[in-house]
């Protein structure tokens, strides 16, 4: 498993999985590799509230274990996840701390294990049955815009014009930029608003606001580098979250608090399905086998680092995309790339210095990010031919639709409620497989007696099969 086959291809030919270049190479392919995964595995955390040194630690460990979980088949790299950003900002606003945050993620991960030792024994196709992708794009889609407020009133309101910069660079970065530039634009958006913001306090002083209802503004400059003097540069990840919680905590479980992120496995099934789906077809392996390890060792991943206070993890498109520009999918770099993830993890100065990323910058990040999970949804449902003039896909996921974006809430009494994305997405899943259901029994595509008909009236296309299909991977 840990014999890799010493190649020197002609330019253009591609390195398998089980082969490696020399060691030289093959470490400056996993420093490209962190780089590729390094925004978005520390700027989620940051935004959920947790420790990013704390991230950028397990997703090392957790890669290792991904890897040998699927026996070194499957290269692949795990970074933070951001499919439960939009349930751990429903926690918060729920008075739930970093601790039910983390026990929340912790049963997600439990119950993702669950689903890859299923997957492993029954084969993908049952998933792909339960979660076709009509409802996975409608439950990534939801999640994302029900992050919309948390840009508009937590981080946006901190420094608008710096954000608007900020978001602009993102985008330009990300279309303008050659090859591997364009791919981290995350990050370079993210250094550049950060010079941005410490020029504008060396030039225009302090500036005069806060994030979140309720506050009060005060005057305070954009970056403050407050500690990292003080801070080592090796050491275990230590201090307190914002919220009063140490870094490294123990989970705490609640049931309402868990219902709110569940809808994230979701997501996570569709990534990491669609990952194995796209490294199999770049690399010509067939990877089927390996669909249940990849979900079982990302589920138990994010078990892992939730249990110590750690971020969910993962499977990462930003390295799939270093994969596809190198023609290299050697798993030996990865296990490079996770150690020097863990070195970064084990340097508090780092920690201290991304603790300082200011308000105004992840207003500008976010704005672009939470939208780009939003789309996600939508190009699911293009890459896969949902037709919306079947009524198990128009019908069937509406009032899920509605009520995961629009916080809609139902109030079982004595404190226990469901809203927003928990509720949208039992709702988006219930509603498509009863009206699918009546397809089956009546032909699809026609209309049971008494069924309005909405929208458009037919379709020379083939209508999808609720099974049809396979989830596609999420940036």
């Amino acid at each position: 498993m840990f014999k890799w086959e010493v190649v020197d291809p002609a330019p253009g030919q591609p390195v398998g999985a089980m082969q490696r270049l020399r060691w030289g190479k093959t470490v400056g392919l996993g420093v490209q590799h962190v780089v590729a995964m390094f925004g978005a595995t520390f700027v989620f955390p940051v935004v959920m509230g947790l420790d990013p040194n704390l991230a950028i630690l397990f997703s090392g460990l957790c890669t290792i274990l991904f890897l040998v979980v699927c026996k070194n088949r499957v290269p692949s790299y795990l970074g933070t996840s951001a499919a439960f950003v939009g349930g751990v900002a429903a926690i918060r606003a729920l008075g739930g701390d970093s601790a039910d945050v983390t026990g929340a993620i912790m049963v997600s991960g439990l119950v993702l294990l669950a689903v890859g030792v299923f997957v492993h024994v029954a084969g993908p196709r049952m998933v792909h049955r339960v979660l076709p992708p009509a409802v996975t794009g409608a439950v990534v889609m939801l999640i994302g815009f029900n992050l919309a407020p948390v840009v508009a009133s937590v981080y946006w309101p901190v420094d608008q014009w710096t954000a608007l910069l900020t978001a602009t660079f993102l985008v330009l970065a990300a279309i303008l930029f050659p090859g591997f530039w364009g791919r981290i634009a995350v990050f370079l958006a993210l250094v550049f608003g950060f010079v941005l913001s410490y020029l504008l306090d060396v030039l225009t002083g302090p500036i005069t606001s806060c994030g979140g209802d309720g506050c009060t503004p005060e005057p305070h400059n954009r970056v403050a580098f407050d500690g990292l003097g003080d801070a080592a540069w090796f050491g275990l990840p230590s201090g307190t979250l914002d919220d009063g919680v140490a870094a490294v905590h123990g989970p705490s479980v609640q049931l309402v608090f868990v219902l709110l992120v569940l809808p994230g496995v979701i997501a996570l099934i569709a990534e990491n399905l669609g990952h194995v789906k796209a490294v199999a077809e770049m690399t010509g392996d067939d990877l089927d086998p390996y669909m249940g390890r990849a979900l079982g060792a990302d589920g138990a991943a994010t078990a892992l680092a939730s249990l110590f206070g750690g971020s969910p993890t993962t499977t990462y498109a930003e390295n799939i995309g270093v994969m596809s520009a190198t023609r290299v999918y050697s798993t030996a770099a990865y296990y490079i790339a996770a150690a020097v993830a863990i070195l970064l993890g084990l340097c508090p100065k780092f920690g201290v210095l991304v603790a300082s990323i200011p308000g105004g910058v992840l207003g500008g990040i976010t704005l672009v990010l939470y939208g780009m999970i939003s789309l996600v949804g939508a190009k699911i449902w293009v890459e896969n031919g949902v037709d919306f003039a079947e009524p198990r896909n128009l019908v069937g996921l509406a009032a899920g639709m509605v009520a995961g974006i629009g916080g809609v809430t139902l109030d079982f009494g004595n404190g226990f409620e469901i809203g927003g994305i928990a509720l949208g997405t039992i709702l988006v899943i219930v509603y498509f497989h009863v009206v699918a259901l009546r397809d089956r029994r009546t032909g699809p595509g026609v209309p049971a007696a008494g069924t309005p008909v909405v929208g458009t009236t037919g379709s020379s296309e083939k209508p999808a099969s609720p099974d049809d299909g396979e989830a596609t991977q999420s940036p």
